[in-house]
C-alpha cells in the first residue's frame, strides 16, 4: 500500500475510483424494484387483455401472461446491465396467483442477485366487443339480394365466406369492433349483422367484386351521442339477374355467361364455341347453372354425332357434336336438361 492508493471514505478499503468503492455503492443502491401486486384484466367470453383502457386479443394461456405480467412489475436501476429473470409461478387459483422471481445482472461491473414475490391478480371483465355483442349493438346490415330472383345457395355461401373472411381480416388488423353479430338466411336472400360502418362497407364491396352487381347504403338516424349523430346503415346489396356460369337461351341458341357488364352479357356460344355480348333483353329463357350440370356417358362418336347416355332414363341420345369439345367414346362430359333435351355444356 502506497500514499498513491485511493481508499473508499465510508468503508476505509482500496477504491477503484476517487470517493466510495464499488461494493460501497451497490450497497446503497437499490438496484431494482417491483410492485407488490399487478392485476390482469381479462374478458371471460373471448378472453381478450385490457391494457389500460385497450382492449388486445390474445391466444396466450394463464401461465404465458403470467410469465409477462410479473416481468412488467419488475424495475432495474437504469446502471443495471444484462438483468435477466426466472420466473416460477404457482398457487394459482381462480382470482390469484403468486409469482417468485430470482434476478440477476451487473452493476457497476460487479455480479449482482436477489429475488422477490409478487401477487398477481386475475381480474373479469367484458370487453368492449362482447359487451356490445351482447347488448344486439349494430351499425348495419347488408342485406344481400338479387334482381328478378332468389340467390342461388352457391351466392348465399359465397357472400357468407366472403363476409367472414372480412372479418378475419380486420380481427387481424386490430379492429375488435368491426364484427359480424349474426348471418341470416331469409326467405329473399340473406342478412348480415355489422358491429361497424367499415365491415359493412368492405363486404358490400367484397361481395359485388367477387359475384357482381351493385351495393347502395341507407343510412337511418337512430339517436345521438356525445353530440354526434348516430347512424345504423342498411348495405342494399342486388345481385345482377344473371350469374356466372348460367346456362341461357338467345336467339334459339345456347350460351354460357362468362362476365356481366352493365346491361350486357359476355357469353360462350355453346354451338360454335366463340365468345360473344348480347343484350340482356335477348335472353329467351334461363335453362340452368353449370354448377348444376350432371355428368353423362359418350356412348359413341362418330364424324359428327355423339351418342349420350341419358343419366336419368339410361337411353342413348343422339347430338351434334360441338366444334369446340373433344370428346371420345367412353368419356363423361357435362349435361343440363332443357325439357326433354340434354344439353351439353362441358
Amino acid at each position: 500500500m502506497s500514499i498513491q492508493d485511493r481508499f473508499c471514505p465510508k468503508c476505509g478499503k482500496t477504491s477503484e475510483n476517487d470517493g466510495v468503492c464499488d461494493n460501497c455503492r451497490i450497497a446503497d443502491t437499490p438496484w431494482f424494484e417491483y410492485d407488490r401486486r399487478v392485476k390482469s384484466t381479462q374478458c371471460p367470453s373471448c378472453g381478450a387483455i385490457k391494457q389500460v383502457n385497450t382492449w388486445t386479443d390474445t391466444e396466450h394461456e394463464r401461465s404465458e401472461l403470467a410469465q409477462e405480467l410479473a416481468k412488467t412489475a419488475v424495475h432495474f436501476h437504469p446502471e443495471v446491465r444484462k438483468p435477466s429473470m426466472i420466473v416460477r409461478v404457482e398457487g394459482t387459483t381462480v382470482n390469484r396467483s403468486t409469482a417468485t422471481i430470482a434476478l440477476k445482472g451487473l452493476l457497476y461491473n460487479k455480479p449482482v442477485e436477489g429475488t422477490c414475490t409478487i401477487v398477481l391478480i386475475w381480474h373479469k371483465e367484458q370487453c368492449d366487443r362482447c359487451n356490445r355483442i351482447s347488448g344486439s349493438y349494430y351499425e348495419g346490415i347488408v342485406q344481400v339480394r338479387a334482381e328478378g330472383r332468389l340467390p342461388s345457395t352457391f351466392e348465399l355461401q359465397m357472400s357468407a365466406g366472403i363476409a367472414q373472411q372480412v372479418e378475419d381480416n380486420l380481427q387481424a388488423g386490430g379492429e375488435r369492433l368491426s364484427f359480424i353479430s349474426d348471418i341470416n338466411e331469409t326467405r329473399d336472400g340473406l342478412d348480415i349483422t355489422v358491429g361497424s360502418q367499415h365491415i359493412g362497407t368492405l363486404i358490400s364491396q367484397g361481395i359485388t367484386a367477387q359475384l357482381g352487381g351493385r351495393f347502395t347504403t341507407h343510412p337511418k338516424l337512430v339517436g345521438e351521442k356525445n353530440g354526434r349523430q348516430l347512424y345504423r346503415i342498411t348495405y342494399s346489396v342486388r345481385l345482377p339477374r344473371f350469374q356466372k356460369q348460367d346456362i341461357v337461351m338467345t336467339h334459339g341458341r345456347y350460351v354460357e355467361v362468362i362476365r356481366v357488364e352493365s346491361n350486357h352479357l359476355r357469353v360462350l356460344d355453346l354451338t360454335e364455341g366463340i365468345q360473344k355480348s348480347v343484350h340482356e333483353s335477348d335472353i329467351e329463357r334461363i335453362i340452368g347453372n353449370l354448377r348444376e350440370a350432371e355428368s353423362a356417358l359418350v356412348a359413341y362418336a362418330d364424324n359428327n354425332i355423339m351418342g349420350i347416355l341419358d343419366p336419368q332414363t339410361c337411353l342413348t341420345k343422339d347430338l351434334r357434336k360441338l366444334k369446340w369439345l373433344d370428346v371420345k367414346t367412353g368419356q363423361h362430359v357435362l349435361v343440363l336438361r332443357d325439357s326433354d333435351h340434354l344439353v351439353v355444356v362441358g
